[in-house]
């Protein structure tokens, strides 16, 4: 099994703008004025394509269908995943207008790509009961390790958790991560803007996990998997700095987040990170802001077999 891939499916957005559906539970997302934010995104989300193609990263790129109102379409990862044993799991989301993202027919284009898809397993059916889980937004997958870390919440169901480690073979790791909002401690929307696994290491908010033994029980799984573990402050997580994603480029690795979280790390967490592979970053600020999602959330890793 495989930590980290060199392929990326990414979607170029056509109606960007801050999702009023989203903004109830994810309070990363803040309102710009102007009528130019999705140009303004997809000149971000070229930028940063380029980088990673720079460096030797295969990037799927395909294009969000105009008129859909599919407004977080740029962040494919709530979705899908994909797995190397040719499956692909599609999965039930919060916001009825994200629903919309789902397009089967991006998946002709892997196919096309030489990559071979064996079975579609779908949650989706668990809408009708308000029943959610993000993809790899909900679940941090340590593929190697075969555990899935979840922090639960209203877009991360914890039978449905348990369903998917079950169908795909992951032991799940469950916990309740917090941020403060308006002095109120409320459930993080995502795991993944409080937690990274890369091959040698994970970069974590440990603080968003209030309860000790909670916290303790992830910090242990960790160890066990000689994961070093590298904390971040719930300050830099607002920063998005808990947000990456580690790939495999042309003869080396790279940890990829937004410049802005490249910005809140100090010297010696930089330093740490770099141990283990370089960073590469690219400034997404009008993404970050209107969606509440950083570099993670706009890539899909795909990990199917070769045809």
């Amino acid at each position: 099994m495989k930590q980290i891939t060199d392929t990326i499916l990414m979607v170029r957005p056509v109606g960007f703008r801050m999702n009023e559906q989203t903004a109830v539970n994810n309070y990363f997302q803040t309102k710009i004025a102007g009528d130019n934010i999705n140009e303004i995104a997809t000149q971000e989300f070229d930028i940063f394509v380029e980088k990673l193609r720079a460096v030797g990263v295969n990037v799927v790129v395909v294009d969000d269908v105009p008129g859909d109102d599919t407004p977080d379409s740029i962040f494919p990862n709530n979705w899908v995943s994909f797995h190397e044993n040719g499956q692909i799991a599609l999965f039930p989301m919060f916001a009825e207008n994200r629903r919309k993202e789902r397009r089967l027919e991006y998946f002709a284009r892997l196919e096309e790509a030489g990559l071979k898809i064996t079975e579609i397993v779908d949650y989706t059916i668990a809408e009708e009961d308000d029943v959610f889980l993000e993809g790899t937004g909900s679940l941090i997958l340590d593929r190697v390790n075969q555990k899935a870390y979840c922090a639960i919440s209203p877009r991360a169901d914890e039978d449905l958790l348990i369903e998917f480690c079950e169908d795909f073979e992951f032991t799940p790791v469950i916990f309740n991560a917090y941020q403060s909002v308006e002095n109120k401690r409320l459930p993080i929307y995502h795991t993944n803007v409080m937690m990274c696994i890369a091959e040698e290491f994970a970069v974590i908010c440990l603080d968003t996990i209030d309860d000790k033994k909670e916290r303790k029980n992830v910090v242990k799984h960790l160890k066990m998997d000689d994961k070093e573990i590298i904390s971040i402050s719930e300050e830099q997580m607002h920063e998005f700095a808990g947000n990456m994603l580690q790939v495999q480029g042309l003869g080396k690795k790279y940890l990829v987040m937004s410049a802005r979280a490249h910005r809140s790390l100090n010297k010696e967490q930089i330093s740490r990170i770099e141990k283990h592979c370089e960073i590469l970053s690219s400034e997404i600020q009008t993404i970050e802001t209107c969606g509440g999602g950083s570099a993670r959330c706009m890539m899909a890793e795909v990990f199917l077999p070769k045809a």
